[in-house]
């Protein structure tokens, strides 16, 4: 497992869900959610500086059947648009396939009514992506997903 924080991004139309990590990789928590819109990589790149990310982990809407939609170009595009405000930080795209309904059961699970559940589900499905991402990194020794920006190994 590399050592050092990762970013974990859910991007949705209407908010962007950011969840980070401790620099072993080990457990990801929720961090803030983002308004969606024109300043939203602006304020990701943000983050990532502030917690001196070797990687953001952006969660892949990709369809059931593995195909990619028009919900995984705009994500995509988000990472096209994030990738020259990060510098050398790699981003990775990793599949999220049920991660909002993951991170919903786990909020109801925990007493978060509906109200409270819409306000943060964008980071518990961050949370989500991230932490699968990681997992997956330590059970197969190599990082999941697809490298859209910087280097493949996520290391200087």
């Amino acid at each position: 497992m590399r050592r050092g924080r990762r970013l974990g991004v859910d991007v949705g139309d209407v908010r962007i869900g950011v969840a980070v990590c401790d620099p072993d990789g080990l457990i990801a928590t929720p961090f803030e959610t983002v308004s969606a819109g024109p300043d939203a990589a602006a304020r990701i790149a943000q983050i990532a500086s502030e917690i001196e990310a070797i990687e953001v982990v952006v969660g892949w809407p990709v369809g059931l059947s593995g195909r990619e939609g028009p919900a995984a170009a705009k994500v995509r595009a988000f990472c096209d648009v994030l990738g020259p405000l990060i510098g050398d930080v790699s981003i990775r795209l990793v599949d999220e396939r049920m991660s909002t309904m993951t991170a919903d059961g786990l909020l109801r699970e925990g007493g978060k009514s509906g109200v409270k559940r819409r306000k943060v589900i964008d980071q518990a499905a961050a949370t989500v992506i991230l932490q699968s991402a990681m997992d997956a990194e330590r059970t197969r020794g190599s990082a999941p997903g697809e490298v859209v920006h910087g280097r493949p190994d996520g290391e200087d």
